[in-house]
């Protein structure tokens, strides 16, 4: 089951794909940019640095692996959904819908 959704944090536009793996359900495939064009990865780190935490010191508070707050600063493309959430939560955003500019799709069918 494959299907694009969209997600956003307070301003960003996050496009995601839903891959269906049965023992990972909640991963998803995100290019995370905002609507002034700055990647979900800048606005984390951006927040991180002006907390002055360092990238241990968010993992820690959040409930994540270091190495998982690394992925989400280098804007890798697959990320847990609930863990990108843990993240965001200390900053005070979530993720959530937004609607869809179709004549953006590249890869729509139709």
């Amino acid at each position: 089951m494959n299907g694009c959704f969209n997600l956003y944090p307070k301003g960003y536009i996050i496009t995601l794909f839903y891959i269906f793996v049965p023992e990972r359900v909640n991963t998803i495939r995100m290019n995370t940019v905002n609507k002034y064009g700055q990647p979900l990865s800048h606005f984390v780190k951006e927040k991180r640095k002006a907390l002055g935490l360092t990238q241990q010191e968010l993992a820690d508070k959040a409930g994540v692996g270091l190495r998982f707050v690394r992925e989400l600063e280098r804007d890798k493309p697959t990320l847990q959904k609930d863990k990108v959430n843990q993240v965001l939560v200390l900053f005070g955003f979530e993720l959530g819908p937004v609607p869809i500019n179709r004549n953006k799709l590249i890869h729509e069918k139709g």
